[in-house]
């Protein structure tokens, strides 16, 4: 995020969730079987809004752990699971879920292999993973590079541990379980420091280069602990949670 005051009133910020592309890939999806949804870190619930839009009937499930989102998810009739993503088992059985999104979530996590295992896990074949990150490649953090400075959207003394590009979220998700995702649509949303009116299309023209990138990815085949496996088998020395996987 740019904290730049004379910028303040030109961004829309409110773009960056990019709920047009969600939109977008939760009405793809639902072309398909959508009849549970998942949202990890669902925060109100906008986006698992845009799933009921797209399938009335869809159960929707949100993972949030903040109390006041809490509440209003379930006000809005969404049944939450309180729990830590990065050390917790997902409660859903194994290709029991249609459709897992993680929007604005993985850019917050240390423990990416065993989300993204539990994610695997939980999903079925032929079912959607709808991913939104911030982009380290976008246009504003290559001229802040140019320059020296730190990418907006990895600041050590904010919330995010991760940065992603397009290429290497993609190498994240098919290294470690090759051929296991599809890419079936890729966008972006948002565009610093323009405000809406250039940023819209901008983004549409240059997603590679907006400050959002957002994908929809589909299940191909059957998931068997590859995401556990990859940091024993690649000698990564970092010490990742792999539950009682060995």
């Amino acid at each position: 995020m740019i904290r730049n005051e004379p910028l303040k009133g030109v961004i829309d910020r409110s773009l960056n969730y990019g709920r047009r592309n969600m939109g977008k890939y939760l009405r793809l999806a639902s072309a398909g079987k959508m009849d549970v949804v998942l949202d990890i870190g669902a925060g109100r619930g906008d986006d698992l809004l845009l799933a009921l839009d797209a399938n009335p009937k869809a159960a929707l499930h949100a993972i949030e752990v903040y109390p006041p989102y809490q509440k209003e998810l379930r006000a809005r009739g969404i049944e939450v699971h309180a729990l830590n993503i990065e050390r917790d088992r997902f409660p859903f059985a194994d290709g029991s879920v249609d459709v897992v999104m993680a929007n604005q979530i993985l850019e917050h996590v240390k423990e990416i292999f065993w989300v993204l295992h539990e994610a695997s896990r939980i999903l079925r074949v032929d079912g959607s993973l709808i991913i939104g990150v911030p982009n380290l490649a976008a246009f504003h953090n290559r001229c802040l590079l140019a320059l020296g400075k730190q990418p907006t959207c990895l600041q050590n003394q904010s919330a995010h541990v991760r940065g992603y590009t397009k290429s290497d979220l993609l190498a994240l998700v098919d290294g470690p379980f090759p051929g296991g995702y599809g890419l079936r649509k890729f966008s972006g949303s948002n565009f610093y420091p323009f405000p809406p009116l250039v940023a819209r299309p901008l983004s549409a023209l240059l997603p590679n280069m907006a400050w959002g990138i957002f994908l929809l990815l589909e299940k191909c085949r059957p998931y068997a602990s590859e995401f556990l496996d990859h940091p024993v088998k690649h000698q990564l020395e970092t010490n990742f949670y792999l539950g009682e996987h060995s």
